[in-house]
């Protein structure tokens, strides 16, 4: 995935207290928090330091329809 802008409605946010779901963030945006411990920024706004494996856990609602969207206008 190359740059995204951050589209989603600050209303349809997951909470924030939820860290039982993964977040679609830019690959270099976690690497770099993985080097220089900073936060990330997912598609949804949620902004946290990752410190663990999202695999195996449910995807960000919101996340996953602007994951979609972005797909599907480059499908066209």
């Amino acid at each position: 995935m190359t740059s995204t802008q951050e589209t989603a409605d600050p209303r349809l946010r997951p909470p924030d207290d939820d860290d039982r779901i993964a977040h679609y963030v830019r690959k270099e945006d976690i690497v770099r928090a993985n080097v220089e411990g900073v936060p990330v920024r997912a598609l949804c706004g949620k902004k946290w330091i990752p410190n663990r494996d999202p695999k195996g856990l449910p995807v960000c609602p919101v996340c996953q329809r602007i994951m979609d969207n972005v797909r599907n206008r480059g499908a066209n």
